[in-house]
Order: C-alpha cells, then structure tokens, then sequence
C-alpha cells in the first residue's frame, strides 16, 4: 500500500489538531466539574460538622464542638466564620493562647470587624485584662456590624460595664455608664437598667438623675421609685427620698428594706435641728432630745464594752486602744449638760453647734466602738454627714 500523499497529510492535520482540542477542553470541563463538584461536597460537608458544633455550643457543651469546627476547618480551610466559632470554643474551654491566635489571625484581616473585636474583647475579660478589655470593646462598639448596629453596640457597651464592675473599676464603669446614657433611646427599661448599674458604680447623682428620667416616662414605675428614693438617701437628700420612698412604698408594702429606710429618712427630718423651717423652740427642742439619745447611746455602748464611764485613765475594756475615748466624752457630756438650759440666751449664738458638734463625736465614737447604731442615733449619725443636703 502506497502512504498518503503529503498533501493529503497536510489536510488532515488541522482537522486532527481540532478534535484533539475538542477533547481537551471536554475534558478540562469534566474536569472542571469533578473538582467544583468535589470542593461543594467538601464544602457541605464542613456546615454539616460546623452546624454540629454550633448545636454543641448551644447545649453549653463547648468541648465537644471543638472536634466539629476542626473538622469544618479541615474541609474549608479559609471560612473566617469557622476560625472564629473555634476561637470562641477555645475561649470557653479555657485554651485562651490557642483562641487569641485565631482571632489575631482574623483581627489582622478585619481589623474593623466588630464580632472580631468583641471576641477579643471577651477574651481579655476572661483573662481579667481591664486595659486589653475596653480597648477591643471600645473597638467592637464603634466598629462595623453587620445587623443591628446599635442594639449590638448598646449591648458590647453593657458587658463592659458589667465586666468593670466584676473587675471594681468604678471610675471607668462610671465613665462607661454616663457616656451611654446620653444615647439611650426613650425606653424605660434601658434607663432603669443604667440606673441600676449607676447605684452598683455608687455614682449616686447620676443614678438618681436616671431614674427621674425613667418616672418621666413611666409615671408609676415602682422600681424607679424605689431606686430614686436610694440614690437620694445615699446622697444625703433625705427630704427627696422621703418623697420616692413613699410613693415606692405604697406600691410595695411588703418590701421591708423600703420601709426601714423610709423610716430612717422620716426620723432624720424630724430630729435634725438645723432644719430651715423650723422655729427656734423647736430646733431647742431637738437639741435637747438628741442630747439625751446620745447620753444615752453613750452609756449603753460603754456597758457593753465593759467600759467604766468614771473611770479617770483606768478602764477595763478589751479594745483598749480606744477605751479612753468613751470616759472623756462621758465627762465633757456631763459638764455640757447644764448648757442645755441656756439654748434660748440670744447671746449664745454658738451654743447649738458646740452641743450639736459633741453629739455627732459621741455617736461618731460609738458607731466604731459599738457598731452601726439604729433609730434615732442612726438619724443623727447619718444627718451629721452633710448638713446642707438634708433637707433637699
């Protein structure tokens, strides 16, 4: 058999070239799908085992979804959403070195990622880091969220709170508190909450001037009420948290720890005589009143003590760093006494606070020799404290 003529050769080689290209490229699409069909199952595979984690977490079983997010990961390598449902679960299982990795690792991506952040914020809370903590918050507050910007930014703002307070970092808790609530929409709630966290922080100014808001919008909230009515007492505002506590106390008759402290208030107001509606016989009056309750407080905190008022430099008392303090108030009471009958001379104009100035030392003295005391003795150790703020 002869072979093919050159130039019949020549013809048939574009055509072979064609098909061989033909083939190729039907095979690289086989291909092609054999690959994109092997990375979708990969891919299915890994939410399989990440929804699997998610479940264990949700059961607060965050040891066992390690094993899942691993394996998520290892079927897709990449997912930034499964490196940081790991980092989490580290987190909560104590592997706090392994858990800042990943989230370093992510934080470098997005450094703006507000759930980055807040993981780390977390992170550093867990490690007791107050600095590490408010800067990674302060991050995910002001940061980029995805959903619910400000309910997520007011809630990132209220775990820092919570962890300041944790922490007894009052002053950054404080700072925290106030710049939060000049943001506050008008809900009712979300004041009442930040007025709770303000009494936990003792900023009782601001406290009482959050629940004013909260009763600004729910007239007959109880616990507003009640919580005005202690911001005021703890600032010494005593005719202001009479009023709350009763309107409190009417709403929670049963509410014992309301009452005593209304009672508290009421006896303060009734016995401090430097109020400025009083007339003078009255504020004479009070004066002599809390001149024997403190003579009295006297006596019975030295008989417990086993403290011998007449004693002069000898006493038998177990605290005897601070046993002679007793016997020279006792004395000075004593030789004050006949003064009581001199209140209503206009030319002693100093007389009220020399006495009133006594009194405060006795239940001063015997309040730390004795402990707290109760009824009207407490009135006039607590009214003592500031006189200026007592009736407002």
């Amino acid at each position: 058999m002869n072979p093919p003529a050159p130039r019949t050769l020549a013809r048939r080689t574009p055509l072979v070239l064609a098909v061989l290209t033909v083939i190729a490229i039907v095979g690289f699409i086989a291909v092609s799908r054999l690959v994109a069909r092997l990375k979708a199952n990969q891919k299915q595979i890994a939410w399989h085992a990440y929804e699997g984690g998610l479940l264990e977490v949700q059961a607060n079983r965050p040891e066992r979804a390690l094993d899942d997010f691993r394996a998520a990961l290892s079927y897709d390598h990449d997912n930034p959403r499964y490196q940081l449902s790991l980092a989490r679960a580290l987190r909560d299982t104590g592997r706090l070195d392994e858990s800042e990795a990943y989230l370093v690792h992510l934080w470098d991506a997005a450094p703006q990622d507000s759930t980055i952040n807040l993981a780390l914020a977390r992170l550093a809370a867990r490690r007791g880091s107050i600095e590490d903590a408010i800067r990674y918050y302060h991050n995910a507050i002001y940061g980029a969220w995805a959903t619910d910007a400000d309910k997520n930014r007011r809630q990132a703002r209220f775990e820092l709170i919570q962890f300041l307070l944790n922490q007894n970092a009052r002053p950054q808790a404080q700072a925290e508190l106030i710049a939060l609530a000049q943001i506050l929409p008008p809900d009712p709630d979300l004041h009442l909450t930040v007025a709770d966290l303000l009494v936990r922080a003792q900023d009782y100014q601001n406290a009482l001037a959050e629940y004013q808001t909260v009763l600004k919008l729910d007239h007959n909230n109880a616990a507003a009420q009640a919580g005005a009515g202690e911001a005021a007492f703890h600032l010494g505002r005593y005719r202001t948290a009479e009023k709350y506590l009763q309107e409190a106390g009417g709403r929670q008759p049963g509410n014992s720890e309301l009452r005593t402290q209304l009672q508290t208030a009421k006896l303060i107001l009734e016995t401090n005589p430097f109020l400025r509606r009083i007339s003078d016989a009255e504020r004479n009056r009070r004066i002599r009143s809390a001149f024997d309750h403190a003579g009295d407080r006297l006596k019975s905190c030295a008989q417990s003590k086993n403290i011998d008022l007449s004693a002069s430099g000898a006493y038998n008392n177990a605290v005897q760093n601070s046993a002679p303090d007793l016997p020279s108030l006792w004395a000075r009471w004593q030789a004050s006494r006949p003064q009581l009958a001199h209140l209503n001379n206009p030319d002693n104009t100093d007389l009220p606070d020399t006495l009133m100035d006594l009194i405060v030392q006795i239940e001063q003295q015997t309040a730390q020799q004795c402990g707290e005391p109760s009824g009207i003795d407490l009135a006039l150790l607590l009214s003592s404290r500031d006189r200026e703020s007592v009736d407002q």
